[in-house]
């Protein structure tokens, strides 16, 4: 079975794109809904966090004291460094723990993931598909959706690689840019990835 990354810029509406897929029968890893599961469910990144920001890290019923860890690594980039390295393999843990699970007969999975580039977690895929759009759609997108500012947006933006770095890594790219039909484009790859593993 392939393993297919697929990533792309806040608002550039990849989570969208991964619903298309999934209609068609192909099973998403959505990476960064389960980074914020496994923070308190995985024993050994629990235990790193604890141990890298302190106990207040952690509520007495486990829960994550998101206010305390935001406070450490909101303006400190070798804190946000420390963090992701303990994020990072645990969700590639949580992942494998996945795949191994899916059917064996299906032609590849997606693994959703905000950073995959930026991680390195998309050497661990086969293919990698870039989601694409213009920048002032994606801002328009993420301030509605999240009702935050421009400037919170851009914020967000600067913390990711641009589109332009991302192209260099990727093997197929969607356009999402409200010209192109994205069911179509997403029908194109899904049966190229059908006859790679023919």
């Amino acid at each position: 079975m392939l393993k297919i990354g697929i990533t792309g810029g806040i608002g550039s509406g990849k989570t969208t794109i991964c619903k298309v897929f999934e209609t068609l029968g192909v099973p998403v890893f959505y990476a960064d809904t389960v980074a914020k599961q496994i923070m308190t469910t995985d024993s050994i990144l629990i235990q790193g966090i604890k141990d890298t920001f302190g106990k207040p890290s952690y509520f007495e019923d486990g829960a994550l004291n998101n206010k305390h860890i935001a406070n450490i690594v909101f303006n400190d980039q070798s804190a946000l460094n420390k963090l992701n390295a303990l994020v990072h393999p645990a969700v590639f843990r949580a992942f494998d723990e996945w795949d191994a699970k899916l059917p064996k007969h299906l032609p590849y999975s997606l693994k959703e993931a905000a950073l995959l580039f930026e991680s390195g977690s998309y050497e661990m895929c086969d293919k990698n598909i870039l989601v694409t759009s213009p920048h002032a759609l994606k801002i328009a997108r993420v301030t509605q959706r999240d009702k935050v500012s421009e400037e919170q947006v851009l914020a967000r933006m600067s913390k990711q690689f641009t589109d332009k770095q991302k192209l260099k890594l990727a093997d197929y790219m969607i356009e999402n840019n409200e010209n192109n039909s994205i069911i179509l484009q997403v029908l194109d790859l899904h049966q190229q990835f059908i006859e790679m593993t023919k």
